[in-house]
């Protein structure tokens, strides 16, 4: 798992590396592919559930799985990229929002409280919590500063599968579903919307959208729940 997540951060790294205008979402999936075979891995992504890219490249109201296109980066624009890698048999899963180039003001804001309120979540993944003290955690910070939580979708457990149990919500009360114990392997990831929490799906099936309109932005890692402090395992070797 530890392996696996050094090459899943490795290719959301390269991929925030490339975010910028004139770019195409489609060169940035071929440099997360390339990267992540280089590394003797498997894109998680690539055929998952008929998905036809090795990265979900969301840009501006995009929420979520936004397919990877012809589409050219502009000044301004918020790119959340998405990324897994398979290795040795078990998968990382990660993902950000950068910035192209220079954004407004609440654009920053809204990328800084995303990113936060993984952090402020994960201060309770600790063994003999329970997964919605870390959705309440989220959901309190997010609201706090004035955005939302998508509801339609959540974090999840990872390991052998890309996607396993337990759910991990961004919204709830404390004190409910399973109690976290040592060893678990979870991907936490608030997904913060600028206006409402409602979204909706587009015909592709995949490509994800405020239905108002508004930005969206995308924070995650695995996580490991230790005895003590909980591991990301979605961190380069750098870090």
């Amino acid at each position: 798992m530890r392996r696996a997540g050094r090459i899943t951060a490795g290719a959301r790294a390269l991929a925030g590396s490339m975010v910028r205008p004139g770019v195409t979402t489609k060169e940035i999936d071929k440099a997360v592919h390339d990267y992540i075979v280089s590394q003797g891995a498997k894109p998680s992504f690539l055929h998952y559930a008929g998905y036809p890219a090795s990265a979900c490249i969301s840009v501006n109201d995009v929420v979520i799985h936004g397919i990877p296109d012809g589409r050219v980066l502009r000044e301004g624009d918020i790119v959340s990229v998405d990324v897994g890698a398979c290795w040795g048999g078990f998968h990382g899963d990660c993902a950000a929002t950068f910035a192209c180039g220079s954004v407004s003001p609440e654009a920053e804001r809204l990328i800084a409280v995303t990113r936060q309120s993984f952090f402020e979540g994960i201060r309770f993944a600790r063994q003999g919590c329970r997964v919605s003290d870390i959705s309440h955690a989220v959901q309190t910070y997010v609201e706090a500063n004035g955005f939302s939580v998508v509801r339609s979708f959540v974090g999840h457990g990872v390991g052998e599968e890309l996607h396993e149990a337990p759910e991990v919500p961004n919204f709830g009360a404390p004190g409910r579903g399973p109690r976290l114990i040592r060893g678990m392997t979870i991907a936490v990831e608030p997904m913060v919307n600028q206006g409402t929490y409602d979204v909706r799906v587009l015909k592709d099936k995949w490509t994800t959208v405020t239905v108002d309109g508004k930005l969206s932005a995308h924070y995650e890692n695995t996580i490991l729940i230790t005895d003590g402090e909980p591991e990301i395992l979605t961190v380069t070797e750098e870090n």
